[in-house]
């Protein structure tokens, strides 16, 4: 457990520099967007392209893990949805409390993060996990929100999921990266040389976003955000390990990886999404701040369990 807490103290102590840096205004909220988007759209692509692009789809592709993943998820899903009902929410808030449960920060912090703990070979679970969260969940919130306004599952809302989709750096990273290694091209090696350069800028840069993201960010509607931190860092691990371990049985060490993407904190595109549609960005806000406050010790607990009894 030292270990592990000693191994993932580096990624939050950069978390605190950003977080520092944020809070005394020596990094403006407009200096943490333009970081934040650098970030998301350079490096962080250029390190899963490379990632995807040295991986076979035999190498990534697990039905059974994509299964137990997305069952895990949809449960805690699910359970968020209906305490949301019955406190009488509309479905609008009741979609984003639901995405803090289940959304955790796998692109910025997780990806990182695994491949320093697990290994290289933790890369296929985790573009796994990603793209789970990328394409079903991302794209549930939209639908729900539409729905609730009266929008339904029409051309319009269709049209929207489809644009974020495409749209979205991450999901083109993996596809490209996927396509090129189908294609068994080879890397130039000066073009692994930029991708890899550039891509060493992800995790440093992400992480320090992260920080200076959540001095914006409030510590309102605390019992929200307890209950939302609660089921993001605690029953969303558990569930994944009970379909990954018990109901669908994957190979050890890709559950492994997938009960420790599940421990993340909230993600922050959950805040963006709340707030691009005007639907409970407060609590959205304050879940993040809470659930990454608390998986400074959360998340090594998880770890170090998973390493224990789920790795060989």
């Amino acid at each position: 457990m030292l270990d592990i807490f000693l191994r993932t103290l580096p990624f939050f102590a950069i978390i605190g520099l950003g977080y520092w840096a944020g809070r005394s205004r020596f990094f403006s909220e407009e200096a943490t967007a333009n970081l934040t988007k650098f970030v998301f759209y350079f490096p962080l692509s250029a390190m899963i392209f490379r990632f995807a692009a040295n991986l076979s789809v035999a190498e990534i592709f697990d039905p059974r893990l994509i299964l137990g993943y997305l069952l895990g998820t949809l449960a805690v899903y699910l359970i968020a949805t209906v305490i949301a009902a019955l406190r009488g929410l509309d479905m609008q808030t009741a979609a984003v409390e639901a995405q803090c449960a289940a959304i955790g920060n796998v692109g910025f912090l997780g990806l990182p993060m695994m491949v320093l703990l697990f290994g290289a070979a933790s890369i296929g679970p985790m573009m796994l996990v990603l793209s789970v969260d990328l394409v079903v969940f991302s794209s549930l919130i939209v639908i729900l929100i539409n729905a609730g306004r009266g929008s339904g599952l029409g051309f319009s809302t269709l049209k929207l999921v489809g644009r974020g989709l495409l749209q979205n750096p991450m999901i083109l990273s993996i596809c490209a990266g996927l396509i090129w290694s189908a294609l068994a091209l080879p890397i130039p090696a000066p073009a692994n040389a930029f991708l890899e350069l550039l891509g060493d800028a992800a995790t440093p840069g992400a992480l320090f976003a992260i920080g200076a993201s959540l001095a914006s960010k409030s510590a309102e509607r605390i019992q929200i955000a307890s209950w939302l931190s609660f089921a993001k860092l605690v029953l969303h691990p558990a569930l994944v390990a009970l379909c990954v371990l018990v109901l669908i049985p994957v190979d050890p060490y890709a559950a492994g990886v997938a009960i420790a993407a599940a421990a993340l904190p909230v993600a922050g595109n959950v805040y963006m999404l709340a707030q691009h549609y005007g639907v409970a960005p407060h609590r959205a806000s304050a879940a993040i701040l809470l659930s990454t406050t608390l998986s400074i010790v959360t998340l090594p607990l998880v770890i170090a369990w998973v390493t224990t009894f789920t790795l060989p």
